[in-house]
């Protein structure tokens, strides 16, 4: 599991870059947090560094947009998904579960508090 932080460090609508087997976004949704590969299948972009609206990020070098919650994209330019990784939330800190390999987990990002 990979420590992200506090839950308070990562406002509503941002994100964060964490290193595990390949870069990590974690993002803040409305109080829900999603994680995915943070670079951009299309080109090497950061996605942690990408505009999101709803529950999609918009990678700021060629605007291919992402499913914070499946990794998929909703279109060209971007053909292939990015994998999504388990949040879980414990006692008010972040951790994320990397998925290995190049599978993308079909359900996306769990959320889930442990006290």
């Amino acid at each position: 599991m990979i420590s992200v932080g506090a839950v308070s460090g990562i406002p509503v609508g941002e994100s964060v870059r964490v290193e595990g087997q390949a870069a990590i976004a974690v993002f803040n949704v409305d109080g829900e947090f999603y994680a995915i590969d943070d670079t951009c299948t299309h080109q090497d972009a950061s996605l942690s560094d990408g505009w999101v609206e709803g529950c999609a990020v918009e990678c700021p070098l060629h605007a291919a947009c992402f499913d914070l919650r499946t990794g998929r994209p909703s279109g060209p330019p971007a053909r292939k998904p990015v994998r999504t990784h388990e949040v879980v939330l414990v006692d008010g800190w972040v951790y994320v579960h990397e998925t290995i390999g190049d599978a993308v987990k079909a359900a996306g990002s769990v959320v889930e508090e442990v006290a």
